[in-house]
């Protein structure tokens, strides 16, 4: 079985060394509440949960999977436990507001915590995990009823929440989707229609689950502008808030699935359910952006979490094993043969998870001390910026962390050698868990399209200037910094080009729109190259400053790692922009039929 220990000294680097978390958190209303203390006591228990109770039920749960009787779902042997053990440890209202029962801590926290769940057991923690996004949707759109019936049950986590998006016949194009709401009595409405890919659909694990779910009323415009919100529970609660009678929805199938298979990915059939609207009609798209976005930063998360959990087993089985001798001769004499570590290309491997899961780290935390701004700080300025940045940074953690990490886990195999492919190794269930990640709350090509087409080009670039004036700044600060000059000066060169990329596509974009489809994703994997720069160029200047300490190799440790960074995976960006300076000449040019093969299939 795979092992775990959570990363706490570079959680602690990145947070407190690096970001000056406790400050960060006093400067918070009601920041006090997360005093160091507080955070240590939370990220300690955090760690032993993951690992005892989480870790565990991690490969018995791929291998027994779910199971559908009679429209009802079992999860595999143990989630249920291990779910009671989350909810009485008070783990869900941890960033949760007090008016709701919630402890009203930063969401930074909860992100953190999220990693850890996420490195053990992603199958699992799935099933908690779009209940923190549904109680934000309703939090902001609900009625003052539908939060007082639905918000303290999924903050206490007695209730879950799903998102109700997928049909059989649309994706990501959601105006197409073809789910009705028709008004009945009371202010409710009869939900109809089919929803596929929903995770967590239905289980065994919480008392009721509630869907929110898009459809259309009868008289709704066509395309996304005709899209309400409406929030449908597997039981209507009773006059006590109670689960009651059973709604008329139910689960028609589990699906087959590459990964995650201890996770209840359902088809979804509502029968003239009973829904009640959330915000305005025709206004749920909206709405459920509060959802779909806290949910894309959970998923760049999944990413960090599967990367750090290859990279420790592949760094424990690259100790150990046993093969060839070193290039420069023996280097573990008294053994038959040097353990694979001593090999560049396997240490090339393991600094490729190590860079991606530090870096990974850092942007998760950078991106996080924004969210708790955005939530938690006090309207103005400050909290503008942090909203502008968030909002530009949100499609490079969901895309480009869930992209390298399934570089990251695939490497872990690789590393193995033939043993990553067996199953027993849990390696493979880090790849085939990996997967998904790059398809779900938007693939990679949509989130690219959101960060150049929306937040970068529809902005002016000026979403984007805010973020490169900042590693302006850095890099002007720093010139005269020897220690730092092998990382500044390539940041600063990539800084000003990624400006010029910008530039050139949004002019290309004004004679041809396919220019910016044609770009995106090479954008997107460049902007995330040079965000991760940015991060490991102050990761180096605070570890430089303690090298003579303690701690001196977890120092030169971070050192190294950022120097592998610019040295061996930044050159992508190289490839990225020549990319994105072809155009989208020789990829439009075939027309479809001229794809074909010779014959007809």
């Amino acid at each position: 079985m795979p092992s775990y220990q959570a990363p706490l000294r570079d959680m602690r680097f990145v947070m407190d060394e690096m970001f000056d978390y406790p400050a960060h958190y006093a400067s918070l209303p009601n920041g006090e509440d997360a005093s160091p203390d507080v955070v240590s006591a939370i990220l300690e228990e955090g760690a032993r949960f993951a690992r005892d109770v989480l870790l565990p039920i991690n490969q018995s749960g791929d291998a027994e999977g779910c199971l559908l009787e009679g429209g009802e779902v079992k999860a595999p042997k143990g989630f249920k436990e291990a779910y009671q053990q989350y909810v009485e440890g008070g783990w869900p209202s941890l960033a949760a507001d007090p008016e709701q029962g919630g402890q009203g801590l930063p969401p930074s926290l909860a992100m953190m915590l999220s990693e850890m769940i996420c490195a053990t057991n992603l199958a699992w923690g799935m099933y908690p995990g779009l209940s923190h996004g549904a109680a934000d949707a309703l939090r902001h759109h609900g009625t003052d009823e539908q939060k007082a019936t639905y918000l303290t049950k999924l903050v206490e986590g007695v209730w879950t929440g799903t998102m109700c998006l997928t049909e059989p016949h649309c994706g990501t194009d959601l105006g197409l989707i073809k789910t009705r709401a028709v008004p009945v009595a009371d202010n409710a409405y009869a939900i109809t229609g089919t929803k596929i890919f929903i995770s967590a659909g239905e289980h065994n694990l919480a008392e009721n689950i509630v869907h929110l779910v898009l459809a259309k009323l009868p008289d709704a415009p066509e395309g996304s502008k005709g899209i309400s919100l409406f929030v449908v529970p597997k039981f209507l609660p009773n006059a006590e808030g109670n689960p009651g009678e059973r709604n008329g929805v139910t689960c028609g199938s589990l699906e087959h699935k590459m990964g995650i298979h201890g996770n209840a990915t359902c088809v979804m059939n509502f029968d003239g359910a009973t829904g009640y609207l959330v915000g305005p009609p025709n206004k749920g798209l909206a709405c459920m952006f509060t959802m779909m976005n806290a949910a894309r930063l959970g998923v760049g998360i999944q990413g960090l979490g599967l990367i750090e959990a290859s990279f420790q087993n592949s760094l424990s089985y690259a100790r150990d094993r046993l093969q060839m001798r070193g290039l420069s001769g023996k280097q573990a004499p008294e053994k038959p043969a040097d353990p694979i570590i001593v090999h560049p290309d396997v240490r090339r491997m393991l600094l490729t998870q190590k860079a991606f899961a530090e870096g990974g780290r850092m942007l998760v935390l950078y991106t996080a001390q924004m969210l708790d701004v955005v939530e938690h700080g006090e309207p103005g300025e400050d909290r503008d910026h942090a909203e502008t940045l968030l909002g530009l940074l949100t499609p490079i953690v969901k895309a480009f962390l869930t992209e390298v990490g399934f570089e990251s886990t695939n490497e872990g195999v690789q590393i193995y050698g033939g043993h990553g492919f067996i199953k027993e190794w849990g390696m493979e269930q880090l790849v085939r868990d990996a997967r998904i990640t790059r398809l779900y709350e938007g693939t990679t090509g949509i989130q690219a399209l959101d960060l150049l087409g929306r937040k970068v080009l529809m902005s002016q670039g000026e979403s984007l200037k805010m973020f490169t004036k900042e590693i302006h700044k850095f890099c002007k600060a720093e010139a005269d910094n020897a220690d730092l000059k092998e990382f500044v000066e390539p940041l600063s060169k990539l800084n000003a080009e990624w400006g010029e990329l910008t530039m050139g596509v949004g002019m290309k974009a004004m004679q041809d729109r396919e220019e910016v489809g044609a770009a995106s994703v090479d954008y997107l994997m460049y902007s995330g190259y040079v965000t991760l720069a940015y991060l490991f160029a102050r990761a180096a200047k605070q570890a430089s400053l303690s090298l003579t300490g303690e701690e001196k190799s977890f120092y030169a440790a971070k050192l190294n790692t950022a120097r592998f960074y610019y040295q061996r995976l930044l050159p992508r960006t190289k490839a990225h922009a020549q990319m994105i300076q072809s155009g989208a000449g020789s990829l439009m040019a075939m027309s479809s039929e001229d794809f074909g093969l010779g014959f007809e299939i």
